[in-house]
């Protein structure tokens, strides 16, 4: 198999996760109290939930469905999540709720970089992903973004990851994708053409165990179990 040459990272639950104390703030300005530190611990829980409810072919929106029930979790009245989670969808494509970063990964993106290796975003959002980047102060880090909003097409449709490759000026098949959906990512990638891997920090919410994930695809946990997943792919970066 060929070596890798360049990476593509998912965006949120891969490099950043939501920032409770911004929810929290957030939801202070429509006059609702919510505990950030309930509202970070509640995030497993919130996000097990609704992914089951999506496998289930449950109704409702599943970026709504997660959001209302963290902030049932957070004991947030019934009234209050209903107008909450109105507000905060539509406010959320120009303050973006998932900015917090997840430990190491920066660190990583940077070290590639570094490397000479070309790295990519690639993103099912809103369509203001190169502006939270660019807010965040990580623009320099990436070659291309591909925003599903803008370019209107998302994972797991090849046609996302085909202009991805084109941009980072390399095969799709020596390109790793990274990110925490197996249906939108790993399997998206795969079919694309191009290689996986599986990323989940559980204290971001995402679950120990990926469902339905292809046979030989690698799981990491942590950007350190993530950054040996790369060594052993070949790529230049310290153990």
């Amino acid at each position: 198999m060929e070596p890798v040459l360049a990476v593509s990272f998912d965006l949120g639950q891969t490099l950043v996760s939501l920032d409770p104390d911004m929810l929290a703030g957030r939801l202070r300005e429509i006059g609702i109290a919510a505990d950030a530190r309930l509202l970070d611990a509640s995030l497993p829980a919130a996000f097990a939930l609704a992914d089951a409810s999506v496998r289930a072919g449950g109704p409702g929106h599943p970026w709504k469905l997660f959001m209302s029930t963290l902030l049932e979790a957070a004991s947030v009245s019934a009234d209050d999540r209903g107008r909450a989670v109105d507000w905060l969808w539509d406010q959320q494509p120009t303050r973006n709720l998932w900015r917090r970063p997840i430990p190491g990964m920066m660190a990583l993106c940077r070290e590639l970089r570094a490397a000479g290796v070309a790295v990519g975003l690639l993103t099912n959002s809103e369509g203001r992903a190169a502006e939270l980047v660019e807010e965040l102060g990580w623009r320099d880090l990436f070659v291309a973004i591909a925003d599903s909003g803008r370019l209107g097409m998302e994972k797991p449709d090849p046609a996302i990851f085909a202009w991805l490759a084109e941009r980072l000026g390399v095969t799709s098949g020596r390109i790793v994708h990274i990110g925490d959906s197996v249906g939108a990512d790993v399997r998206g990638a795969l079919g694309a053409g191009l290689r996986a891997i599986w990323f989940g920090d559980p204290a971001a919410g995402s679950p120990r165990d990926p469902l339905g994930l292809p046979e030989g695809v690698p799981i990491t946990r942590s950007a350190a179990e993530l950054r040996a997943a790369l060594r052993a792919m070949g790529l230049p970066i310290s153990a």
